[in-house]
């Protein structure tokens, strides 16, 4: 199959969020499958070319921008076998993030976007390729399917590219790229789809996220719950009309992790390697003790130690760990945090390390070999956002043995279950309501299990069975490319 994969990220060259990562590791899984996919990225500033080895000059592309035209050169390389297309215009992309700088998102976004996703369908015929999907990735892909629809499947029929479907990829809902009704002639767009209803209009504004959501042939985020979730009123955070309209062709898929970065069989950071899915965890108890050492907590081997990896801030959730913090060192825990947050917040931290000495560490920043020490040592993570764009650690923490406690309405649900209410299929704790009193009382359930070693060692192992690989997530969006192009054929037919 033929996929032009359209992101504006990539691990390797350019990383400003988690959907780098996601990108990458998906490509490179297709790839892997002996899949024809192609990346398509905007050559933003401080984007590395150094792993892409010699570049090729392949085209200028001379692309409309309102009244005016610009012209986009594209580059090819390729990253382990993989064909990257890089768009350079020095202006809109080269001097520029992806999103935006210190002061916030750029304003032109909406014109820059616009351009790279013009440029991309554009280059189709210049490169030679004809696409089976056009696979976006969030907001800044969102006019693609659009564009597509308008400018090719309707006024270009016959072009190689008219006869692809698009998978428009939802990886953050919360940014959605909205902007002023004006820069509808300025990009090209008719008035007549600034509208509700199979339009990009949204609360008076132009959405991108929706234009998207839309007009693609199938629509996905990250997992079957949280396609599910979406369509619930106050869940689809203003889409959810969109989300019900086309629940036919709306569908979740559980991304993967890097199995050989995070694999305790053969890590090189850890001081012991355990084959978790064999069952073996003799090791996991020597990381253990090497963590409390390193850490300088109490070593104890039956001390529950529960971590928290990402930013101290209530987008995170950490709000509510902080509120029930005490308590949790008061029942017994060892805690260990990393990420960084407010001063008000450090202060905090700094104060609970004083107060429970060799109990409790917040570790500033993020340090690699710090957190494949706490994933290997640990015995529960704390991930309690209140929504979660499709983050691996829950994925990497299964891999190490650690069992997670989420948000039971966080789009995770599919991945965490439930122990307390399926004791023969549970993986973590799940906790309802969104308050401190409902993650205490689902850590509380954690640490009454965790006391039972037997049982905690079953919903371990049955943790470690799970396969969150890359190739399985890839086997899983070629099921949903055949949905796309079985769809894409049935519209060329009634055409």
């Amino acid at each position: 199959m033929r996929i032009a994969f359209i992101t504006p990220e990539f691990q390797s060259l350019v990383r400003r969020t988690n959907l780098a990562t996601v990108s990458e590791s998906l490509a490179k899984a297709l790839h892997g499958a002996r899949q024809d996919v192609r990346v398509f990225l905007p050559w933003a500033k401080e984007l590395d070319t150094s792993s892409l080895g010699a570049l090729t000059h392949r085209v200028d592309l001379q692309v409309p921008d309102g009244r005016l035209t610009q012209r986009v050169r594209v580059h090819e390389g390729a990253l382990d076998g993989v064909p990257v297309y890089l768009f350079e215009h020095e202006h809109f992309f080269g001097s520029r993030h992806p999103y935006g700088d210190q002061d916030g998102p750029y304003p032109d976004n909406w014109r820059r976007y616009a351009l790279f996703s013009r440029a991309v369908l554009d280059s189709m015929e210049h490169l030679g390729f004809s696409p089976d999907v056009l696979h976006c990735l969030d907001w800044t892909t969102g006019l693609i399917p659009l564009l597509h629809r308008l400018e090719w499947v309707e006024a270009k029929p016959d072009h190689p590219t008219s006869k692809a479907g698009t998978y428009f990829a939802i990886h953050n809902l919360a940014m959605q790229g909205v902007f002023e009704r004006e820069i509808l002639p300025h990009i090209g767009l008719p008035h007549e789809v600034f509208r509700y209803v199979e339009g990009l209009e949204l609360g008076a504004k132009v959405n991108f996220m929706k234009a998207g959501a839309e007009f693609a042939t199938i629509v996905g985020t990250y997992s079957p719950g949280h396609a599910k979730r979406i369509q619930e009123l106050d869940r689809g955070y203003g889409l959810e009309d969109t989300f019900q309209r086309r629940h036919k062709e709306l569908l979740g898929i559980t991304n993967g992790i890097d199995y050989e970065a995070w694999d305790p069989a053969t890590d090189s950071l850890l001081p012991a390697r355990f084959n978790g899915p064999k069952g073996d965890l003799a090791g996991k108890k020597k990381c253990k003790a090497a963590l409390q050492a390193a850490l300088k907590l109490d070593n104890g081997p039956r001390q529950p130690i529960a971590i928290s990896i990402g930013r101290w801030d209530a987008d995170s959730g950490f709000d509510l760990v902080a509120d029930c913090m005490t308590e949790i060192l008061e029942r017994n825990f060892e805690v260990i945090v990393m990420g960084q947050g407010s001063p008000e917040m450090n202060q905090r931290l700094l104060t609970w390390e004083r107060s429970f000495v060799g109990r409790m560490r917040a570790v500033e920043g993020y340090n690699q070999h710090t957190a494949h020490m706490m994933m290997a040592g640990a015995d529960l993570l704390l991930l309690p956002a209140h929504y979660q764009p499709a983050n691996p650690l829950i994925a990497i923490a299964m891999r190490y043995g650690v069992l997670p406690v989420v948000y039971a309405k966080s789009g995770l649900e599919d991945s965490v279950i439930d122990y307390p209410s399926d004791k023969s299929h549970g993986t973590g704790f799940q906790f309802e309501p969104y308050t401190s009193e409902g993650l205490m009382e689902s850590i509380t359930a954690a640490l009454a299990t965790y006391r039972e070693a037997n049982k905690w060692k079953l919903i371990v192992k049955r943790a470690l069975g799970k396969d969150f690989s890359w190739d399985a997530t890839a086997a899983e969006y070629l099921k949903a490319y055949r949905r796309v192009t079985r769809r894409a054929k049935q519209r060329l037919a009634s055409a």
